[in-house]
C-alpha cells in the first residue's frame, strides 16, 4: 500500500510564489488551484510569461485576479518566434501596474531549441527592454553559464532593478558574480531532491537577502510529492526543506524571502 503523502505545511508568514505557469492549467483548475493556495497561505503569484503566444494570457490573468501579477517576455526556447510585434508588447505592457519583469529570458543550451546565437540576440534585445522599462529581469538560464555571464556583463549596470536567475542549477562561477552584482538567486523543488548537491552548495553561499523560491509548476514537485504535477501550493514544502537546510527557524526564513520578493518585483 502506498505511503500517505504528509499534508502541506501551514505557517504563519505568509509566502509569494515568484515563478509559475498558471497559463499552462486547464481553465477549470484555476480557481481550485487559487483557493487552495489561499489555503496554505500563498498570498501573491507571479505568472511567468514565455512565448509572443502568452504575452497577453498572463497579463489577464493578472487583471482578472488580485492575488496574481505577471513578467513579459520570450523564453530562449522560443527565441526564433521572437519579433518585433513581440517586443512591442513587452515594452507597451511594462506601464501595466501588474507587469513586474521582462522574463522568462536567457540562454538554454541543454535542450538547443533554438539556434544559440539567436537566443543570444533575443536575450540581448530583452535586456535593452528591461533596461528602458526600468524593470528587473527574470533570467532562464541551462549549460550557458559563459555566456549568459558575457551578455549580463553587457548590461548590468544599465539594470536598474537587476532581477531574478531562477530555478538556479547553473555553477559557482555564475552564482558570485550574479550575487555580486546584486541579483536574486530564485531556488525550487530541485534543491529536495536526492542527487541535487550542487543546487545545495549554491544554496549554502546564497545570502539571505539574495535568495528567492519559487515552484517553476507544472514542473519540479518538490519532495515528498515529486512524481505528481507541481503547483504553486507546493510551495511551503520548499521553504521548509531550505530553512531547515539552512538552519533557520521557518518563520524568520519565510519573513527574510518575503521581503526579498517584495523588493525585487516591488509589489
Amino acid at each position: 500500500m502506498p505511503k500517505a503523502k504528509p499534508p502541506i505545511p501551514v505557517f504563519s508568514t505568509p509566502i509569494i510564489e515568484t515563478h509559475c505557469h498558471l497559463d499552462y492549467l486547464d481553465a477549470d483548475q484555476l480557481p481550485e488551484t487559487l483557493a487552495r493556495c489561499a489555503a496554505v497561505g500563498i498570498d501573491r503569484i507571479v505568472t511567468i510569461a514565455v512565448s509572443p503566444d502568452n504575452l497577453a494570457t498572463v497579463r489577464q490573468l493578472a487583471a482578472m485576479h488580485d492575488a496574481v501579477w505577471a513578467t513579459q517576455g520570450v523564453h530562449p526556447h522560443e527565441a526564433e518566434a521572437f519579433t518585433a510585434d513581440a517586443a512591442g508588447q513587452i515594452a507597451a505592457a511594462a506601464a501595466d501596474a501588474k507587469v513586474v519583469a521582462v522574463g522568462e529570458i536567457g540562454l538554454d543550451y541543454y535542450y538547443d531549441h533554438a539556434d544559440r546565437a539567436v537566443q543570444r540576440r533575443v536575450f540581448e534585445t530583452q535586456l535593452e527592454l528591461a533596461i528602458d522599462a526600468e524593470l528587473p529581469i527574470v533570467v532562464h538560464t541551462r549549460e550557458a553559464d559563459d555566456d549568459t555571464m558575457a551578455i549580463l556583463r553587457n548590461a548590468t549596470a544599465r539594470l536598474s532593478r537587476k532581477g531574478v536567475i531562477h530555478s538556479f542549477t547553473s555553477g559557482r562561477a555564475l552564482a558570485e558574480y550574479c550575487l555580486s552584482e546584486g541579483f536574486m538567486l530564485g531556488f525550487n523543488g530541485i534543491a529536495t531532491f536526492n542527487k541535487a548537491d550542487n543546487v545545495r552548495e549554491i544554496v549554502a553561499l546564497t545570502p539571505d537577502d539574495q535568495l528567492v523560491i519559487e515552484t517553476d509548476s507544472p514542473y519540479l514537485t518538490p519532495v515528498p510529492y515529486r512524481g505528481v504535477p507541481n503547483a504553486p501550493f507546493y510551495l511551503p514544502f520548499v521553504a521548509e526543506f531550505l530553512a531547515r537546510f539552512r538552519d533557520q527557524p521557518v518563520e524568520i526564513f519565510l519573513a527574510t524571502v518575503r521581503a526579498n520578493s517584495e523588493r525585487l518585483f516591488a509589489f
